[in-house]
């Protein structure tokens, strides 16, 4: 059951296993991954166009090839959190919200970097090694961080304890920051200024909402543990902020 106690952040931090939302969301992605393979790799685009009575093309095939393999990776690593490193309830109003949050911004940056919107391909650059560079270095720092919480965490001995260890000691939010890195990295291979709107609203969402909820939560279940955490270490960005 959600309570005020449990409910920080728009999500359900008790513990549960939540087998049906957990598989509905892995399936649900994986639909959306399958809706780009069809619409980049297998004529989707140009089919849907043809229907609506407009003759058009995905322009830069090289860069929707790219962009259909950062889907992947993303799928790839949710289902290896959910499965695996998850241990909270996932409630179906925010399986829901993320699968709907996906298909926006995972199938639009596919037809946006991959010419949907433009007669020419765009060439590929240092940006974009740059730009990739971020996408996976944001999947190894929440990705790695996780698994280093959660090994830590299976030891009896640190039960009821807060865990201020590993890439954690760098970051309180460490996680967040390589979600930020990933969109931001994915954004910058869509070659379109416009998208990097997406990466900025992450980062506000994480520094004005779920942070704070979620020092709120801790704070009550750590007490001074957390405060003394808090207090010695950045909050988002490491060694700035």
């Amino acid at each position: 059951m959600i309570t005020k106690d449990t409910e920080q952040g728009g999500v359900d931090r008790s513990h549960g296993k939540s087998t049906p939302e957990k598989a509905v969301f892995i399936l649900g992605h994986l639909s959306i991954l399958l809706l780009g393979v069809w619409l980049s790799q297998l004529g989707g685009f140009s089919f849907i166009c043809e229907a609506m009575g407009i003759s058009s093309q995905l322009s830069d095939p090289t860069r929707a090839d790219i962009l259909l393999a950062c889907m992947f990776l993303y799928w790839a690593r949710h289902t290896f959190t959910v499965t695996y490193l998850l241990t909270r309830r996932l409630a179906w109003s925010e399986v829901l919200g993320l699968l709907f949050f996906f298909a926006f911004f995972e199938l639009g940056l596919l037809l946006v970097g991959g010419g949907a919107f433009r007669e020419a391909p765009t060439a590929l650059g240092k940006l974009d090694v740059f730009a990739l560079c971020l996408l996976l270095t944001g999947s190894l720092l929440n990705s790695l961080s996780e698994l280093q919480r959660k090994r830590w965490k299976s030891n009896p001995e640190n039960k009821g304890h807060c865990y201020t260890k590993g890439l954690f000691q760098y970051s309180m939010h460490i996680n967040y920051f390589g979600d930020t890195l990933l969109f931001l990295g994915w954004c910058l291979l869509a070659a379109n200024l416009w998208t990097l709107i997406l990466p900025a609203f992450m980062a506000a969402s994480f520094v004005f909402y779920h942070i704070p909820a979620l020092d709120s939560y801790l704070e009550k279940r750590y007490g001074e543990e957390f405060r003394v955490y808090s207090q010695k270490t950045k909050k988002f960005v490491p060694f700035l902020y």
